[in-house]
């Protein structure tokens, strides 16, 4: 990511001849309209010309690589996020966590990220209220208290990492997301790997993520209905939670952070090659 510390290696870079990339991986127009209501254009200005002076800028997905050259970023190219397979996996579904969560046998939906307000995470305030459906939420932030209130009987487990988390993503029956700003979206792909269907937005990283329809269901985004309605048509359908579950599995399981690795070496060797064509000629 090139801001802060990135500007001042791109800037040695550019002193000593050295080609650089820029990995675009946070949405700073969409926080800029969340959190002041403007200065959209400015963010703009300034993602273009810190990413301008890369010879390569890498975009997480291809909503995110549309936005980039839309607004006048060049030499762009996709590079997506691996998932770790063999920790986010359905064999992880912890019974004994499942009652603990919903104890009278509820359909667990759960959310995992951080608690801001860009991720709209109260767009579940709806679905809190569906007959014989538990909304878990994990991960904290600055919206956790105002979400509490916001989400009636949602249970907040707070930060979870590492194995803990893989537990809490295989024992959900549906992983919903709200966030319409993300540039890919990770925790799409880990609920994918644990065998998970997927409700999430229309909108940015997801729409690469999820086949509305096959592993899961695209929504409208900022649209609470929408996310209720998605939502109660897979608790009412235990034969099309485990299609979705199982397609979302088997879609991410060449996903590795070794494939994804390969790739990013592809690109600096395209860029390596690029430089020496121009110095040749």
């Amino acid at each position: 990511s090139p801001f802060v510390l990135g500007v001042r290696g791109m800037s040695a870079a550019a002193r000593l001849g050295v080609p650089a990339v820029a990995v675009y991986q946070t949405d700073l127009a969409g926080y800029a309209r969340t959190y002041m209501g403007a200065g959209e254009a400015a963010a703009w200005r300034r993602i273009r010309s810190v990413h301008g002076a890369a010879d390569l800028t890498l975009a997480p997905s291809s909503a995110a690589l549309r936005d980039l050259e839309a607004h006048g970023v060049p030499r762009v190219a996709r590079w997506p996020r691996g998932v770790d397979t063999d920790r986010f996996r359905p064999d992880r579904r912890d019974e004994a966590l499942r009652r603990e969560l919903a104890p009278n046998g509820e359909l667990i939906v759960g959310y995992v990220g951080r608690l801001a307000p860009e991720k709209r995470v109260e767009l579940l305030s709806g679905v809190c209220g569906l007959d014989g459906v538990r909304v878990v939420v994990v991960g904290d932030g600055p919206s956790r208290p105002g979400l509490e209130q916001a989400l009636p009987g949602a249970v907040f487990l707070g930060r979870r990492t590492g194995d803990a988390l893989a537990r809490v993503f295989a024992s959900l029956d549906v992983f919903a997301h709200t966030g319409p700003f993300e540039t890919f979206c990770q925790t799409v792909q880990e609920a994918m790997a644990s065998g998970v269907p997927v409700v999430a937005p229309a909108a940015g990283g997801p729409l690469d993520l999820v086949a509305h329809g096959r592993t899961g269901m695209l929504v409208p985004p900022h649209d609470a209905a929408a996310v209720r309605g998605a939502v109660r048509a897979l608790a009412e359908d235990p034969a099309l939670r485990a299609a979705y579950g199982a397609a979302g599995r088997a879609a991410v399981e060449g996903r590795t952070w070794a494939a994804v690795g390969d790739r990013l070496i592809g690109h600096y060797t395209d860029v390596l090659a690029s430089r020496k064509a121009v110095l040749a000629a």
